[in-house]
């Protein structure tokens, strides 16, 4: 059967999924990507309930690795004010490089221990 990438993007994601889970204390930290926007949400799995989330929709100037480099810093913000310091981060299936990289270090850097 062949597979279209995004197809293929959703059968990585479901086998990370099964290996991490977020929790109240150390929520997941989940990425999404599209052409034009990329997002973050901090997830805790228990409740199923989302904790916080940022995207790149309302950053209307700077390129794209910046505008990802923008959301890692307004999550890892947003996790502080919520209590939370450490988190799970998830991919989503994406590899990491790029606006996933750049979104996942400047989380760091604001902050957040993975």
């Amino acid at each position: 059967m062949i597979k279209n990438r995004e197809e293929k993007r959703i059968s990585r994601h479901a086998r990370v999924r099964a290996k991490i889970k977020g929790t109240a204390e150390k929520p997941r930290l989940a990425v999404f990507k599209s052409n034009k926007y990329i997002s973050a949400q901090l997830i805790d799995d228990v409740k199923a309930h989302t904790i916080a989330c940022a995207t790149s929709q309302s950053i209307t100037s700077g390129t794209q690795l910046e505008k990802a480099s923008q959301i890692g810093t307004t999550i890892a913000d947003l996790a502080k004010k919520a209590g939370i310091d450490t988190v799970v981060f998830d991919r989503g299936g994406y590899i990491y490089t790029g606006k996933v990289a750049a979104l996942a270090d400047a989380a760091r850097k604001s902050g957040l221990t993975f």
